[in-house]
């Protein structure tokens, strides 16, 4: 099954996009993902269609034009180097993406409802959360989250996850619609990167499970590298491992069908009790990883 969830580093390439996840690709009906890979001197323009955007950095600065309105994205040298700015494009719309130095840049997405206006989002304005503790110590970029940015159903947040440390744990689920969970589809796209100048250009790995909850089956549990992605229909995921030597990102991209946009969990009860041991240990202190300036490594 872990065949049609993992989602290989270029196996999802369809014309000027790198990567394209789009709904219909993932079997559901709201979260997509596309990666923009643009020359020095390269533009992509595009229509957005049904769907909500957010266009992030991952490597490389931007200019984005949409309805009328430019923004000049600084955006960053990789992932590991700073928090981003971004801009937010409505459906409906017309843009242009084009960077002077080239990059690669991450558009999450969503079908949504309402068109709302162009917006720039400051790397100044990103709230960044430390969670966790100890081994399960991580780094949360809520650039896009519920209480951080409006949307229209665009759940969108960065992870970054020390080498050697687990998140994503205890593993959660959002699969239905009920008190204190919320149903969301959602895409984890993986960047990895060593620590180390030692490791001289080797490509790091990390590790993704996602396992079902009772009547809904689903068994993942896959090695993963930069630009791969896994989908989550539903189903407990997590945990994401950081193996040693390489820090490991990851950007989730959710939406769903509630009128409420909001980001609720169950945790699995038969690992709930993990969180009860952070409370005699400290955070990871090679956290926060990047901040709003940017940081060589």
């Amino acid at each position: 099954m872990a065949e049609g969830w993992y989602v290989a580093a270029g196996s999802a390439a369809r014309g000027p996009w790198s990567a394209e996840i789009t709904p219909e690709r993932a079997g559901w009906g709201y979260s997509s993902l596309r990666v923009l890979e643009l020359a020095p001197g390269g533009s992509r323009s595009f229509a957005t269609g049904e769907d909500e955007m957010v266009v992030l950095p991952l490597s490389g600065g931007c200019t984005v034009t949409c309805g009328g309105e430019r923004f000049e994205l600084v955006g960053r040298s990789s992932v590991f180097s700073r928090v981003s700015d971004f801009a937010y494009l409505p459906r409906d719309a017309e843009a242009t993406v084009a960077s002077r130095d080239g990059g690669r840049f991450a558009l999450p997405a969503a079908r949504a409802t309402r068109a709302l206006p162009p917006r720039y989002g400051p790397a100044e304005n990103v709230p960044v959360e430390l969670r966790g503790a100890g081994g399960c110590s991580r780094q949360v970029n809520n650039f896009c989250s519920a209480d951080a940015f409006e949307a229209d159903k665009l759940i969108a947040v960065e992870v970054l996850t020390p080498a050697g440390n687990w998140s994503s744990f205890p593993p959660h689920k959002h699969d239905e619609q009920r008190p204190g969970e919320a149903e969301l589809e959602e895409i984890y796209y993986f960047e990895v990167t060593p620590t180390h100048r030692l490791a001289h250009g080797t490509p790091g790995m990390a590790y993704q499970r996602v396992y079902g909850s009772p009547g809904r089956p689903i068994d993942v549990l896959e090695e993963v590298r930069t630009g791969d992605a896994v989908l989550i229909p539903h189903g407990w995921h997590g945990p994401s491992m950081a193996v040693p030597g390489y820090d490991l990102y990851y950007l989730n991209v959710m939406a769903g069908p509630a009128a409420e946009r909001a980001w609720l969990i169950c945790e699995d009860p038969a690992h709930a009790w993990v969180r009860q041991t952070w409370a005699t240990l400290d955070v990871d202190p090679r956290l926060p990883l990047t901040s709003a300036v940017e940081k060589r490594r």
